[in-house]
């Protein structure tokens, strides 16, 4: 039998004894359905499906899986024939307006229709990841006589005053105890956090007297809410005192207000608290006790993919709305949209939502529809979509719900899911941006500039408002991991002061290092340590404003903590002050890319900035009839445009144009270096240098003229004669005073070398105002492979400032600059250690089988591949594919088995057949059998790993 007429004799027998009600529940065959159940690879059985579905014998239901019928067991369902010109249906229900009237039934015998709708209907995911938390809501607003208090658990931006919302909107449809005219009063604790007083005077009230400012007599929150519902955003931020007070209020129903003796005032009220952190350590253990419902709202990240793709579509369309146009997006940008929402969940997707769109509405201001591509997103967007592609299953179920391009339609207003959206701007950015290009064009204002200074503008807006929601949130999560709450809210107000009174903006290292300073100062103070305070009286007259200001700063400590602060204190302070300030003011080194050709080295600078974003890199094309003269002043031109105070690399192919750098250092006085043998990886590698690590010019020399690529490569190892004593390997930890700071700096980095297997470097906590004094020493005895803390030391090695290590990619940072020293200096691995080092990954990887038995035939399989490859691998490459195949294996038991969409050449499935002879060793041994999809995988791993040696060979 042909394959497609086992398809679709498969779909005629899986259809026999259904009834319409069955087929609108299931909606038909998927794809992927037939294929397991036949064993036929999936983009076989879609290809048989196509040609189904142009033979009239099948019909299609869009959708995301799409779904296939047989065409002649739904007609005799329904009762007609369907017309012959039409093979697709938007969905079911489509199909059910054929049915023919004297089969129809006259109700559904359906219980959701009966089903009376109700506001959580409107919630993405509520018949599905939040199931459980709707029917749990449910449960504690209709439960007699009024109801059960509730706390909402979840990270910032899950929904929790959204779902609050909704649970007193079904409370006011559904509940007897809460009449139409009910409040919902909400009300942040944060907000009068550091005042307990105040707080508690704003949800209980206070009378006249009650304490200095209270002239007259107040209704609290309480006393508006009752009869209603009172949400408690940020409950944790309560103080004790004011949670004993709720909870007797919850047990009796009575309170009294500030300034009273007895409760003799009552309420009725249900009370819905939220917060981000866990009740158990950040609630009283009886406050606790008395609020019996307990919901736990999901991160973004832990909802399933077709609630993140409804969601997205929705925050698309409030947008769509808002600008009363089309917008059509690409499905590479919906996965960036997606991946980037790993702190802020579903509120930071809405602002990055935003972004994209008001800078896809600048671009297309003369359109019918607003585009949005992925190489228009901004490089810190795009690096969600990276992010994505490291975890291939939810990849995969995207791509499965995603088509190429999406395209949402405006349709009339807002379906507004509450009054008040904290992240929703109180203004139409799109009108601002129509309003003010009309202007400019009035004006003849060229259309390069008004792109300028709108895409400022929007960056101006919207940063105005999510400022808070996105990277300050973040910052503070990470920061009150090491610092108190109460230290951290007294270093903004310090760092508002110095804005205000240096009149500059300070960047995100001023909080760490002062808010740990501050951490350092007041635990030696508790302790009663003396600090050793060395001469560094030459600051006072070296940066009289900013010791000025440290002196106001040391009397602000002082009345906060009632603490004395010793007049070096200040000193010290000052020293931190400028170094942070004058820090910020280091430029970047530039990048000048040129090569023989007509678009050799434009074409590599528009891959890079199109991968990484806008960056301080430059091209120049050499056409083989243009003269090395013109191409040198060319240069020399474009070098002084892009030069930032910090020098040019100069990234070239060969010829004259290797020569060309002493002659533009000698001319324009700007310091130059050069790297010949350009590659589009060289340049990456240099922009990211520069920009992200900030590494100075000649530290980016050193590092990248050896460089052959991202795959393996051989550095030339030197001769036992030539070999330099081995010095051993450091880090150096700049902080501020070299004490309580620099052991939370070295434990963290510490832990960081204990993860990665390398505690045999040494990390050196120095203090700054010692830096220029002992660096040189530091670097005499130690090989330091990088720095980290407040500021960068100048040591001709890496630095990650201090506030990299706690959010963003840091801790990253560290393990990719250390491994690649490790790449360069350790001995070859011996294949002993390859297997040891496999079996320990796949510890952390593997569930349900055994390294320790696995590894032997895994290790036996890669060998037979090296033969059948006819090249050897290298130990890094060995230790991938083992891992890689490890995983695979543990597929296989799971039923979790990838999927394979690629091009199948001749080739390719030669390949894969010979593989699976070797794989057969897996069957022996371990009654495990590798898919055919995981051998294209594998084929394809072998591929690129043969292809990357061969590179770094040549």
């Amino acid at each position: 039998m042909k394959r497609i007429d086992r398809i679709y004799a498969y779909l005629v027998e899986q259809s026999e004894g259904k009834t319409l009600d069955d087929f609108v529940h299931m909606e038909g065959f998927t794809a992927s359905d037939i294929a397991n159940d036949l064993d036929i690879l999936r983009n076989n059985v879609s290809a048989e499906l196509n040609k189904l579905l142009r033979q009239n014998s099948i019909i299609k239901i869009k959708g995301r899986p799409v779904h296939y019928l047989v065409k002649s067991s739904i007609e005799k369902l329904l009762g007609c024939k369907l017309p012959d010109d039409q093979h697709e249906y938007e969905n079911m229900n489509e199909l059910l307006s054929f049915q023919s009237p004297t089969i129809r039934p006259a109700a559904k015998g359906n219980a959701d229709a009966s089903e009376e709708p109700n506001p959580f209907d409107d919630l993405i995911g509520s018949k599905t990841s939040l199931k459980v938390q709707v029917e749990q809501a449910k449960a504690a607003v209709l439960y007699p006589p009024h109801g059960l208090h509730t706390l909402i658990v979840g990270q910032t931006g899950v929904g929790k005053t959204l779902f609050a919302n909704m649970m007193f909107n079904y409370a006011k449809s559904s509940a007897p105890f809460m009449d139409e005219d009910a409040q919902f009063i909400v009300f942040n604790c944060a907000d009068y956090a550091n005042n307990p007083q105040l707080l508690l005077s704003h949800i209980f009230g206070h009378t006249k007297g009650a304490f200095t400012g209270a002239d007259s007599e107040k209704d609290g929150l309480v006393t508006k809410a009752d009869g209603g519902m009172l949400f408690l955003d940020e409950i944790h931020r309560l103080p004790p005192e004011g949670q004993e007070m709720l909870f007797y209020f919850m047990d009796t129903g009575t309170y009294a207000k500030l300034g009273e003796t007895e409760r003799n005032r009552k309420a009725n009220v249900l009370i819905i608290g939220a917060t981000t952190e866990d009740p158990d350590s950040s609630l009283l253990k009886t406050f606790v006790r008395r609020i019996p419902i307990l919901i736990r709202i999901p991160s973004f990240e832990e909802r399933p993919a077709k609630d993140k793709i409804e969601i997205l579509k929705f925050l698309l369309a409030i947008e769509a709305n808002r600008v009363q146009k089309p917008i059509k997006i690409d499905a590479e940008s919906m996965k960036a949209l997606i991946g980037n929402t790993s702190y802020g969940n579903v509120g930071q997707l809405k602002s990055n939502i935003q972004l994209v769109c008001a800078n896809g509405f600048l671009h297309c201001l003369n359109d019918d529809v607003i585009t949005i591509n992925f190489k228009d997103l901004p490089s810190e967007l795009k690096n969600g979509f990276f992010y994505l592609s490291r975890k291939r299953q939810e990849i995969q179920e995207l791509s499965e719900l995603i088509d190429s391009y999406l395209t949402v339609y405006p349709e009339g207003e807002n379906k507004a899911l509450f009054e008040e959206d904290p992240y929703e701007p109180d203004f139409n950015l799109y009108n601002i941006i129509g309003d003010k290009v009309s202007f400019m064009m009035d004006q003849d204002v060229s259309d390069e500039d008004i792109n300028r200074f709108l895409k400022l503008d929007i960056d101006i807006h919207l940063n105005k408002f999510y400022n808070k929601f996105s990277s300050n949130a973040l910052n503070r999560e990470k920061i009150l991991k090491i610092v108190s709450e109460d230290i951290l809210d007294f270093s903004e107000e310090v760092q508002e002061i110095v804005e205000k009174r240096l009149k500059r903006k300070v960047n995100d290292r001023f909080l760490f290092a002062f808010s740990l300073h501050l951490t350092s100062f007041l635990k030696r103070v508790k302790n009663q340590q003396v600090a050793n305070y060395t001469n560094i009286e030459n600051v006072i007259n070296d940066r009289p404003e900013e010791y000025q200001l440290s002196l106001d700063i040391c009397k602000m400590i002082e009345k906060r903590y009632r603490v004395h602060v010793p007049v070096k204190e200040a000193m010290y302070l000052t020293i931190l002050l400028t170094s942070l300030l004058d820090d910020q003011k280091a430029e970047q080194v530039a990048i000048l890319v040129a090569a023989h050709g007509s678009s050799t080295a434009s074409s590599m600078v528009s891959v890079v900035k199109s991968l990484l974003g806008e960056s301080n890199v430059d091209s120049i094309d050499m056409p083989l009839d243009m003269s090395p003269k013109y191409v040198l002043e060319e240069m020399k031109k474009r070098v002084k445009e892009i030069d930032m105070g910090k020098g040019v690399l100069l990234l070239v192919d060969m010829g004259s144009l290797t020569g060309f750098g002493d002659i533009i250092t000698q001319e324009t006085g700007i310091k130059t270096r050069t790297i010949d043998m350009v590659t589009t990886a060289l340049v990456i590698e240099a922009i990211r240098k520069a920009t992200i690590m900030e590494m100075d010019l000649e530290d980016i020399y050193e590092s990248l003229k050896d460089f052959r690529g991202y795959g393996s490569y051989q550095v030339e190892q030197k001769t036992e004669e030539t070999r330099q004593p081995q010095k051993p390997p450091a880090i150096l930890s700049v902080c501020s005073t070299g004490e309580g700071t620099a052991e939370k700096l070295k434990q963290l980095v510490e832990q960081l070398l204990k993860n990665i297997g390398r505690s045999d470097i040494t990390v050196i906590p120095l203090q700054i105002n010692e830096v220029e004094d002992k660096k040189e020493t530091y670097m005499h005895k130690y090989d330091i492979l990088l720095t980290v803390g407040i500021v960068d030391p100048k040591v001709h090695a890496p630095f990650i400032p201090v506030e990299a290590l706690f959010m963003g990619d840091g801790e990253a940072q560290v393990m990719h600059l250390i491994q690649n020293q490790q790449l360069l200096q350790t001995p070859p691995r011996s294949p002993a250690m390859v297997r040891e080092m496999t079996e320990e990954s796949l510890n952390e990887f593997l569930t349900f089988l055994n390294p320790k038995k696995v590894v032997g035939a895994i290790t036996e399989f890669v060998s037979s591949i090296e033969r059948l490859a006819e090249r050897p691998f290298n130990n890094a490459s060995k230790i991938n594919m083992n891992i890689h195949i490890g995983c695979a294996l543990e597929r296989v038991v799971t039923h979790a088995g990838l999927i394979y969409k690629n091009e199948i050449t001749p080739e390719k499935e030669e390949k894969k057949e010979s593989y699976k002879k070797a794989a057969k060793i897996f069957e022996d041994q371990l009654k495990l059998k590798l898919s055919d999809d995981e051998l294209y995988y594998i084929v394809d791993m072998i591929d690129n790993l043969s292809s990357r040696q061969t590179a770094g060979v040549q």
